[in-house]
């Protein structure tokens, strides 16, 4: 689907002129994902790789564990003013035996791609959740973590034409991004590149980095966590829940990595240093 942006018209202002003309705009637009037929929840996202981001969003939420828990993932029928199918309900059918969550806690209402999804609100409680043991072992040089910021910007295709996305990706520890994924909602992004290392059978995710375009929140570490990824580098910041939940869970959480210049919040074993080599 070719609908990640959109042209919208805008009145550009400058010093010495006004001249109308057309800008490009990341689409955002509702997903409702609906659990053998019964609605589950509404989020907004960015059209695309929407099979990924339910995997990546029902393991967050400790509804799947692996790739066999989804047997099937459609797009129910539904027409937009031009007629066309808005691709914007899906269906997934459970594996026999994986049980849906109950009546009282589906959340029939829109979330905002501004905040995700989020079940777990207590460290403790996704500490527990975690089947996922963090790889300790994992050593990655400080020159690697500071190019990973803009290897990941080079693979932000819409992220170029709109300045509206987000990104999350994938990288492996000799700096290869196997998977990057766009969206408007941080969450969303971070979603997407689990539910495809789901699919492609590959968790726990503990040989991996993920790289992150903005702040690391709490729900984003949460989701590292989850998927056993051992190091997460973030372009700002992140929030105070974030860096304890990943002291207490065992994750390097990297931020405000600018340049040769970065913040180790916790864990800073797994950064190799010139020194620490020396």
């Amino acid at each position: 689907m070719g609908r990640v942006t959109r042209l919208h018209p805008v009145l550009r202002l400058g010093p010495d002129q006004a001249v109308r003309r057309s800008d490009t705009l990341a689409v955002e637009e509702p997903l409702e994902i609906r659990l053998g037929g019964e609605p589950f929840v509404v989020t907004m996202r960015t059209p695309g790789d929407d099979v990924d981001l339910v995997h990546g969003l029902l393991h967050s939420e400790g509804i799947v564990a692996d790739v066999e828990d989804i047997v099937g993932a459609r797009y129910c029928e539904g027409e937009g003013p031009d007629g066309l199918n808005t691709y914007n309900v899906l269906d997934v059918t459970l594996a026999s035996g994986v049980t849906p969550p109950s009546a009282d806690l589906r959340r029939n209402v829109v979330t905002t791609s501004a905040c995700g999804v989020c079940g777990t609100t207590s460290i403790d409680q996704v500490v527990r959740q975690t089947s996922h043991p963090l790889e300790a072992g994992l050593r990655i040089p400080v020159e690697l973590i500071s190019a990973a910021p803009d290897r990941l910007r080079e693979q932000q295709r819409t992220f170029a034409k709109t300045g509206g996305l987000h990104a999350a990706g994938l990288m492996t520890p000799d700096g290869v991004l196997v998977c990057v994924r766009e969206d408007v909602g941080r969450h969303n992004a971070v979603d997407k590149v689990v539910g495809w290392a789901i699919r492609q059978q590959m968790l726990p995710l503990g040989q991996f980095i993920l790289v992150v375009s903005g702040r690391a929140s709490f729900e984003l570490t949460q989701k590292a966590v989850l998927a056993g990824i051992s190091m997460m580098v973030a372009v700002s910041a992140p929030s105070s829940l974030a860096a304890e939940l990943a002291e207490e869970a065992g994750l390097t959480l990297v931020g405000f990595v600018r340049g040769q210049t970065m913040n180790v919040y916790s864990h800073p074993e797994r950064v190799l240093t010139p020194a620490a080599e020396a």
